[in-house]
């Protein structure tokens, strides 16, 4: 029960090329409760998407903790490597390239996708 929270994240490698790496946030016992420290946020948004949305390869912008209440999406990195998130599931999207960088989508960024017949619903939280 007080093992850290795991989040799959999308971040950027030294060369400005998207990648997963797993973020662990640890936790504290309170009472009956695990919890972890307070993380700051800046606002959310609520989402719906159709079954057969899809993105073109794009950043992150700012870092968004995406939690999936419906449907399932699936996050592609350019090199092909993708995971697939459902309802309950939760990752952070934090792609960015440094200023001296020009985005260029034949080999920056992510893209989602919706797969099945169901629409998505998520919860965007700015971080």
């Amino acid at each position: 029960m007080n093992k850290p929270f795991i989040a799959t994240t999308i971040t950027t490698n030294e060369n400005g090329i998207s990648v997963f790496e797993e973020v662990a946030f640890d936790v504290n016992q309170r009472g009956g409760m695990f919890l972890t420290d307070q993380i700051a946020s800046k606002n959310f948004r609520i989402r719906k998407s159709n079954f057969g949305y899809e993105t073109d390869f794009h950043l992150a912008g700012d870092a968004t903790f995406i939690v999936i209440l419906k449907g399932s999406l699936k996050i592609e990195l350019q090199n092909g490597d993708y995971k697939l998130f459902s309802a309950g599931d939760y990752f952070i999207a934090k792609d960015n390239l440094p200023e001296n960088i020009i985005f260029d989508n034949q080999i920056h960024g992510h893209k989602a996708s919706v797969i099945g017949d169901e629409l998505l619903e998520a919860i965007h939280i700015k971080l």
